[in-house]
């Protein structure tokens, strides 16, 4: 039905989804209005593209693929914008603006995933915050089983040393 592009399925699957897709680009961007515009266009692409959906695997890593394929175009398109800011001096304005605005919202969890690149934040959370398989991952990000693995006890570390966390487990 959905693949059909009926509105009626297609709302029930947002009113879901939502909040899912929602909190996993909050915890990437760490921009809560960024997240929530993404969000939005994420379910505009997942509109225009549910034909793609084949049906293997979960609906929900599907849709977390799309979340995070939006985030890579915004997050590439940014970049860009802030080069030319950068090249006719206003930067320093709009970094100061955001910090200025992140920094009464960060808690542990934000000041954890800040010590990752944007690529290990994202695989964290879809593992840990979303709940998702490592082939589930493997399908949304397109990266091979043993990479996001690999990742996943990376990521572990570098929060660890980061944080002088010991591990339990090993005394």
């Amino acid at each position: 039905m959905v693949a059909k592009q009926d509105t009626k399925a297609f709302g029930e699957l947002v009113r879901r989804h939502q909040s899912q897709i929602r909190n996993f680009l909050r915890k990437l961007t760490r921009d809560n209005v960024l997240a929530d515009d993404l969000s939005q266009d994420c379910f505009l692409h997942a509109w225009n593209k549910i034909h793609t959906y084949a049906g293997r695997g979960s609906f929900i890593g599907w849709l977390l693929k799309v979340a995070y394929t939006t985030f890579l175009q915004s997050k590439r398109k940014s970049n860009r914008y802030h080069e030319i800011l950068e090249e006719i001096g206003h930067a320093e304005d709009i970094n100061e603006e955001r910090v200025s605005r992140d920094s009464d919202e960060i808690n542990d969890l934000d000041k954890f995933l800040a010590v990752l690149s944007t690529e290990e934040r994202a695989v964290m959370i879809l593992s840990y915050a979303c709940g998702l398989s490592h082939r589930e991952i493997g399908d949304a990000t397109d990266m091979p089983i043993g990479t996001i693995k690999s990742i996943i006890f990376r990521g572990k570390e570098k929060i660890r040393t980061k944080f002088e966390i010991k591990d339990h487990q090993y005394g």
